[in-house]
């Protein structure tokens, strides 16, 4: 198993809790890290860029101090996501408090930069890329990445098409460092499926959509209780870039979820951008909700503690009945 030396002793499940745009905030990420997986959240949720300061000072001194109060059972480290594409115009302001601050982890998306990890390798902090594919994992190795995070089909947000078994595949022929796997995996079966198929962390995300402490609405917490994976539609329509988003939360803002244009990846700005014919329209993520199409496994909108003791049971029950 190809744990990072900072992840040892630190997690009370094999899990990372993926960035989600809007919905992750410092609440979130300090609840699912005192839970004992690693919280994370997008650089990009805080605005204005003053806050994203404010953001690692509260998170560092709430989890250091519940660290100091718990010896015995120390927090898990929190991640922070970077967009690394072009139209991200933050990306050098917050990359340089991610340095000051000494973010432990940092997961890069849309593009791999080795400047970047550079400046993260600096003091010490690791760096996760996500992929959708083979070509893009081998592309973010080579320019430094130290682990890979594997976005499968199904998965909430910007997700791959590839079969997760065909994905972690293809990678374990020729990488045995950190591996995450991304796609459906809102059970604590499925995290013990993915550590089985090769990966050696599940990437949840959807799954924290529906918990207390998560910065989404009601109906939306709501909609990811209701819903099963013939709910999710796959389009490019709303940010350029192909993802999953909740069918009802489409119809809802008066579009047609079965007869969606494709988007223009040009113009993407994580969700402040217009429709393409220029009129003010849904925005991703704000109003066109990203969901993944393991979310038949959520039955109720419960704590982040609550979610992971769940985890942690279905987990180990697992276990058990495998290996006797």
């Amino acid at each position: 198993m190809a744990l990072p030396k900072i992840l040892e002793g630190r997690l009370s499940l094999p899990v990372v809790c993926s960035p989600m745009f809007i919905v992750s905030n410092p609440d979130l990420v300090i609840a699912q890290c005192k839970a004992g997986v690693v919280g994370s959240f997008p650089s990009l949720n805080a605005r204005p860029a003053a806050m994203f300061e404010q953001w690692l000072q509260r998170i560092g001194a709430e989890l250091e101090a519940h660290s100091q109060a718990h010896p015995e059972q120390p927090t898990a480290p929190f991640a922070v996501n970077l967009i690394v594409h072009r139209s991200n115009d933050r990306l050098l302001h917050d990359l340089e408090l991610c340095v000051k601050y000494k973010v432990p982890i940092v997961i890069t998306s849309l593009g791999a930069r080795s400047d970047v990890n550079e400046a993260i390798h600096s003091y010490g902090g690791i760096v996760l890329h996500d992929i959708i594919n083979d070509r893009f994992a081998r592309k973010a190795i080579e320019k430094g990445a130290d682990g890979l995070i594997a976005v499968a089909a199904g998965a909430g947000g910007h997700a791959g098409t590839t079969s997760p078994f065909a994905l972690v595949q293809e990678i374990r022929e020729w990488f045995d460092g950190p591996l995450l796997l991304s796609g459906c995996i809102a059970n604590g079966r499925s995290v013990l499926a993915a550590q089985a198929m090769g990966a050696d962390l599940a990437y949840i995300g959807s799954a924290f959509i529906a918990t207390d402490e998560a910065n989404a609405i009601g109906d939306y917490k709501q909609m990811v209780v209701d819903s099963h994976a013939a709910d999710i539609v796959y389009t490019s329509q709303f940010s350029g870039v192909n993802g999953n988003y909740l069918k009802p939360s489409i119809a809802r803002a008066g579009m047609d979820p079965d007869n969606l244009a494709d988007g223009d990846a040009s113009a993407m700005d994580f969700g402040t951008a217009e429709v393409s014919d220029g009129t003010v329209g849904p925005k991703a993520w704000k109003d066109i909700w990203g969901c993944g199409q393991g979310i038949g496994a959520i039955k109720a909108i419960e704590s982040v503690g609550q979610r992971v003791e769940r985890l942690l049971c279905e987990y180990q029950a697992a276990r058990r009945a495998l290996c006797g």
